[in-house]
């Protein structure tokens, strides 16, 4: 499959809900209409491929790391995320990622729902993802590079008085 990139922003209605859930591993599980018609795949692509397979490379991996760390630990988090779409479109997302259990309380995956992110809030995050994306890409190998990447972060995150990620986001999606 080509994953060359196209330059071509893909939106949705504000109406509208991208909907997915995955196991524990990160495949896909469930995808509902507009997550098919959004990324620009079947039903029968998208079920048992990982999420993953919607990672734009202007995403920086740190972020990801915030995210899979905070709901492996039973946490919701918010984010914005730029995915791409089969053909190489890209589309960004206020996202909200949830951890799902059986009747028994056991972890047994993830729920996410995507929303039309505020232009403003998307404006605020790309300098940040782009100067993340820097340092990783920057760093002798890609450990060293995700390690500093999620250290500038954090550090980010504390100078601007924040105590969390899900805190700064949350603000600028006022």
């Amino acid at each position: 499959m080509d994953r060359s990139l196209s330059n071509v922003e893909r939106t949705f209605q504000w109406d509208e809900v991208i909907v997915s859930k995955t196991d524990l591993t990160g495949k896909i599980t469930y995808a509902n209409d507009v997550f098919i018609g959004i990324s620009g795949y079947t039903e029968d692509e998208l079920l048992g491929a990982p999420h993953s397979i919607l990672r734009h490379p202007a995403m920086p991996r740190c972020v990801f790391k915030f995210l899979w760390d905070r709901i492996a630990q039973g946490h919701e988090v918010f984010a914005y995320v730029v995915n791409r779409a089969r053909n190489g479109d890209h589309y960004w997302v206020f996202a909200h990622v949830t951890p799902c259990y059986d009747k028994a309380g056991q972890l047994i995956g993830y729920h996410s729902n995507r929303r039309v992110p505020k232009p403003e809030a998307v404006a605020t995050v790309k300098p940040l993802y782009e100067t993340l994306l820097g340092i990783e890409n920057g760093a002798s190998d890609r450990k060293q590079g995700l390690e500093q990447s999620f250290a500038a972060l954090v550090k980010t995150i504390g100078d601007l008085g924040f105590d969390s990620y899900d805190r700064l986001v949350m603000t600028i999606s006022r």
